[in-house]
């Protein structure tokens, strides 16, 4: 009986979806934050926008749902990209290998436009942040991708527009990747902070040379194996891990 307790212990990291993922929380220059750590060669994870309607998710609660129905759920999550009111995504969005919306090159108003501004790209079994020139410039094959802006981390160095001494504060969200794309970390912050905190914070602390903002404001985090499932307004694109539900 002992020996088989054993073998069934031994197998409960493996079975257990709570595993999937890791979310903690850390500080950086007396700002609070989530880190969560995402191996994609090992974890599932997708870009989710509109249910088999067409009608948009909108909250993780209901891509949750959906998932459902293939024996899964929802682990870590958050928002991922920006979009218009109806919640068409406003740059290049793919999702499960179906392009929805063109690439957009052209700086313009609002966050998204304050250029360089990049694209999460996700393939098989890696992830990357790739800035939207290079990306045009050499495509990659994205299983699924969003793009936003602007990027807070371009070749390890931070946005050459932000200002340290910037009095602009909210809470934001981002994800960061290495070159490789065999780490990928999402990142929100627990109280405003301005685009040159959030960015040294994946520079500095989490050593990554390419991170993308998502959004400010409309931050949220989906992560319900330490009891966090953040609600508010509707979102757009949804990034998220699936695990056995």
């Amino acid at each position: 009986m002992r020996r088989l307790l054993a073998a069934l212990l031994a197998l409960v990291p493996a079975l257990s979806p709570a595993l999937a993922g890791d979310c903690r929380a850390i500080d950086h220059e007396s700002n609070r934050y989530t880190i969560c750590d995402i191996d994609p060669a090992t974890e599932e994870l997708r870009l989710f926008l509109r249910d088999g309607t067409g009608a948009p998710y909108g909250h993780f609660r209901n891509v949750d749902a959906a998932l459902a129905g293939e024996g899964k759920r929802l682990g870590i999550a958050m928002n991922a990209g920006m979009y218009h009111d109806d919640r068409r995504p406003v740059g290049l969005y793919v999702e499960d290998g179906q392009q929805e919306m063109r690439l957009v090159t052209s700086a313009g108003p609002g966050n998204f436009g304050l250029l360089p501004n990049g694209v999460f790209c996700i393939g098989d079994g890696w992830a990357r942040v790739i800035e939207t020139k290079a990306f045009e410039a050499a495509p990659p094959a994205c299983r699924h991708a969003s793009q936003s802006g602007p990027m807070l981390v371009i070749d390890g160095a931070l946005h050459p527009r932000f200002l340290v001494d910037s009095t602009s504060r909210y809470i934001r969200n981002g994800v960061g990747t290495t070159e490789a794309g065999d780490r990928v970390v999402l990142a929100i912050s627990q109280n405003p902070v301005t685009f040159h905190e959030f960015g040294r914070l994946f520079r500095d602390v989490l050593e990554l040379p390419q991170a993308l903002y998502f959004d400010g404001n409309v931050s949220r985090l989906h992560d319900p194996a330490n009891g966090r499932r953040d609600g508010g307004r509707t979102m757009g694109p949804i990034l998220g891990t699936v695990v056995p539900r």
